[in-house]
């Protein structure tokens, strides 16, 4: 049975050669060690990782970049964790607040208030004691406009941040916001915290001088960083590598795994090699695709050497430029012409090409594994492949075919745009496809590839002309961060997902209330309506999920396929390696 039909009957994508065991969760939170009994290892875990992560940071600050799941997951801890399923557990609280009771009240204003019980005895990976005043120190860091967050949920929904005493962290909310009781399960697409701690101990001083650029180029960010997850920074080598230690005052208890180094390699090809050769253990973040992935299942099947674990992971879509300040040609704007480039783009085409027919293409971010798929998928607009009816959008946009077979405009112009893509084999040929196809429809399109390292230029890919293609988490998060306030600026230091500039006030209304929204029926009514204008308007064009692959040795035990709001690395602490 196709993967695609296993995801909707199942909610898991998965295919292996074997499939690793899992750790066992005791009822009402997150697995425990039972002890955190140390078990020291002869072998340092080897992870590969398709990139250098700019800080190792759970939310970055300025314009440091990407935050990356697996890696940012090994050093940080949050108030609450998501789990395999995507679901809210405890970390460094002790319980979720619980609407309704004293821990999340709702007044007659629609301000709210959570409260967080912190587990006794937490310490920074330095010793120094976690109190609920870091919880404090972290939101006056990141309510700073200068720092790029003060706007982003959950922090800007904040209204105050408490601590009455070392153990209890008090949130008062400006309104109502669903995720109150939840943070770090709000839908994200990874395990990194959304309101982390940050060490007061070690930052308040060069905080309190409030020059933010000297403040974003301290090493604490990189090569001294002091987190609070299942292991310790050791070692950082610039352009080569980092490794980790097990963390004794875990919250969870200590890692079973020792050590672990993490390894960037760009190229997918080299991982794959690697991973053969027994010289990386696992793959994580991206660093190898679904076509290196069916090469290892190939490999190891015969000798039972290793596991290849394939999941719904982040959702692919084209960005459409839609500023008037950038966009080029300035009729990117007209939503006629954003539907005929998405009724042009022949997505059987991509999937036979990228995923030998097996992928899961979708008109909108919300994956098959959430709640409220049914819903969304029934409301969206869908652009099947029709060449007839994207004609006859640009030809009440103005446009007519010249002699050449291109768009020629009432202004006597050739409609000439420019698609750009990260470079990776798979994105390129993605790209290859989609500008092919466009050309031959009539749409004169040039090909871009950026460098790997430009994913961090966030002025770069805000301001680009034309369309650009990118990924991001699946889910109602990302569809909601394509509201307008989401559109990066410079005065936000580029940050946010609508990079393509599209502000529609219908879209805003419905946004303001999802996320006011308590009550899980009208939510999904809510992002129904999202959807439908979303589509509606092609604000973007969406492509498909981009299948997670991660691949693993069979001398480590424990990763498992996890939903687009998780991450495989959500249970580290509890693998083994022999």
């Amino acid at each position: 049975m196709k993967w695609f039909v296993s995801i909707l009957l199942a909610s898991l994508w998965l295919f292996a050669s074997c499939t690793p065991p899992t750790g066992t969760q005791p009822e009402g939170g997150l697995p425990s060690d039972g002890g955190g009994t140390r078990q020291p290892r002869a072998r340092t875990l080897v992870l590969a990782a398709r990139s250098e992560m700019p800080s190792l940071a759970a939310k970055p600050i300025l314009s440091l970049g990407l935050t990356s799941g697996s890696q940012t997951r090994l050093f940080n801890a949050g108030l609450v964790l998501p789990d395999d399923r995507g679901l809210a557990q405890p970390y460094l609280a002790e319980a979720l607040p619980q609407l309704g009771t004293d821990t999340w009240q709702v007044f007659p204003d629609g301000r709210m208030e959570t409260i967080y019980r912190l587990r006794p005895s937490l310490i920074w990976h330095d010793g120094h004691p976690l109190t609920a005043s870091d919880f404090v120190f972290s939101w006056q860091v990141y309510s700073v406009p200068q720092l790029g967050q003060a706007s982003s949920p959950p922090l800007g929904l904040m209204e105050e941040v408490l601590a009455p005493d070392e153990r209890t962290v008090v949130i008062r909310w400006h309104r109502l916001y669903a995720d109150a009781g939840s943070l770090e399960a709000a839908g994200g697409g990874s395990t990194s915290p959304s309101f982390p701690a940050l060490p007061r101990h070690i930052l308040e001083p060069s905080f309190t001088q409030a020059n933010w650029d000297l403040f974003a180029a301290s090493s604490y960010w990189t090569t001294e960083y002091v987190g609070l997850g299942p292991y310790r920074l050791d070692r950082w080598e610039a352009g080569t590598f980092l490794e980790g230690v097990a963390f004794d005052g875990h919250a969870l208890g200590r890692p079973k795994i020792e050590r672990l180094r993490v390894t960037w390699v760009p190229d997918f090809n080299t991982t794959l090699a690697n991973l053969l050769a027994g010289e990386v253990h696992m793959s994580i973040d991206d660093s190898i695709r679904f076509q290196q992935g069916l090469i290892l299942r190939r490999e190891w099947a015969s000798r039972n050497t290793g596991s290849v674990l394939v999941y719904p992971g982040l959702w692919r879509w084209t960005q459409i430029q839609q500023r008037p300040d950038y966009a080029d040609p300035r009729e990117l704007r007209d939503p006629n012409v954003r539907r005929a480039l998405a009724y042009a783009v022949d997505k059987d085409t991509l999937n036979a090409a990228l995923f030998e027919g097996e992928g899961i293409m979708t008109e909108n971010p919300v994956a098959p594994t959430e709640d409220y798929f049914a819903e969304v998928e029934r409301a969206a607009t869908k652009y099947p492949f029709d060449l007839r009816r994207s004609e006859q959008l640009m030809a009440e946009a103005g446009y007519r075919r010249g002699a050449d077979g291109m768009y020629v405009g009432t202004r006597g112009n050739v409609f000439t745009s420019e698609l750009a893509v990260l470079q990776s084999p798979q994105n390129e040929t993605e790209m290859s496809i989609m500008a092919a196809t466009w050309r031959q429809a009539g749409f004169r399109v040039n090909e871009m590839v950026w460098a790997a390292v430009q994913a961090r230029d966030g002025q770069l890919r805000s301001t680009h002309h034309g369309l650009s293609t990118t990924s991001g988490p699946a889910g109602d998060a990302t569809l909601v961060d394509h509201a307008s306030g989401d559109i990066p600026r410079s005065e936000n230091r580029w940050s946010g997902s609508n990079r393509g500039g599209w502000a529609n006030q219908e879209f805003d209304t419905l946004a303001q209330s999802f996320n006011s929204t308590l009550d899980r029926t009208q939510r999904g009514r809510l992002l129904s309506e999202m959807a439908r204008v979303f589509s509606d308007d092609a604000a973007v064009i969406s492509l498909y999920f981009n299948p997670t692959t991660t691949a693993l040795t069979n001398t480590l035990t424990g990763p498992q396929p996890v939903v687009p709001t998780s991450d495989v690395a959500w249970n580290v602490h509890l693998w083994t390696f022999r």
